[in-house]
């Protein structure tokens, strides 16, 4: 049996906790063993890309020892899980712990199918499936194909290809507070792709991207909205009911005159 160590992130922990439940389920479902240590904070992604190295030094070297004994790690973050993959051997050179969790430290759609292999998610889904893959997945960890690969084994959907599937959603952590009228417009664009892809759902790997979707969707009163690929392969997502026909008011005849 597989023994891991689950980095929750602090964006699922204040604004998706049910995500990260079903991050166990998802695990648990494959033969895993999941632990989580109450003592783990923030990774320190936010506090680097603003600028902040001391202080994203610091939230490294708590990281290192929280996690100092863990075996392989899993997170369900591609942000989160290249921080400590990449950043942290360049954060923290002189601690041989950053090198040694950075090996053992996995993103979650990477972890179920390139190390446990998982083939078939066994789990259904009666809908439409639109994919937003998380900009760190795609291009810092190299991982383009093992989430599509999973949410088209689930039984019963149906992939609804759109445009800008393979764009960045305009979220980027601090990005999106220090030029938050480019980060709109591109989230804007999505949006409409989205609402004309026909999708039930869009499913991204990336708590930041969930966050920056859901808003967008949801002041735009769209019907679409975006899961974590783990709630939906912890069977806990169900389709959008479908949009109600217009009821059709049949004109009352007034009385003849004659």
């Amino acid at each position: 049996m597989t023994s891991c160590d689950l980095f929750v992130t602090c964006l699922i922990d204040l604004f998706y906790p049910d995500t990260g439940e079903a991050v166990v389920v998802v695990l648990e479902k494959q033969g895993c063993t999941v632990d989580f240590r109450p003592a783990q904070e923030c990774c320190g992604r936010f506090a680097l890309e603003a600028g902040y190295t001391d202080d994203a030094s610091q939230q490294a070297r708590q990281f290192c020892a929280v996690f100092a004994d863990a075996g392989l790690i899993v997170v369900p973050s591609p942000a989160c899980a290249a921080m400590i993959q990449l950043e942290y051997p360049h954060l923290l050179p002189n601690d041989p712990r950053a090198a040694a969790l950075a090996a053992r430290t996995w993103e979650l759609s990477q972890f179920l199918v390139d190390y446990l292999h998982v083939s078939d998610p066994v789990v259904s889904y009666a809908g439409k499936i639109a994919y937003q893959p998380a900009c760190h997945l795609l291009h810092d960890l190299h991982g383009a194909a093992q989430a599509p690969a999973l949410l088209s084994a689930v039984q019963g959907a149906t992939l609804a290809p759109w445009r800008e599937a393979d764009e960045c959603c305009g979220f980027g952590g601090p990005f999106a507070l220090n030029l938050p009228e480019v980060s709109a417009s591109i989230l804007d664009s999505h949006v409409q792709h989205l609402e004309a892809s026909g999708a039930d759902v869009v499913v991204t790997c990336d708590p930041g991207c969930l966050l920056h979707l859901n808003g967008g969707l949801d002041r735009q009163g769209c019907r679409v909205r975006a899961v974590h690929l783990a709630d939906l392969l912890a069977g806990r997502v169900t389709p959008a009911p479908a949009p109600a026909a217009a009821k059709v008011v049949k004109p009352k005849l007034r009385p003849r005159p004659w």
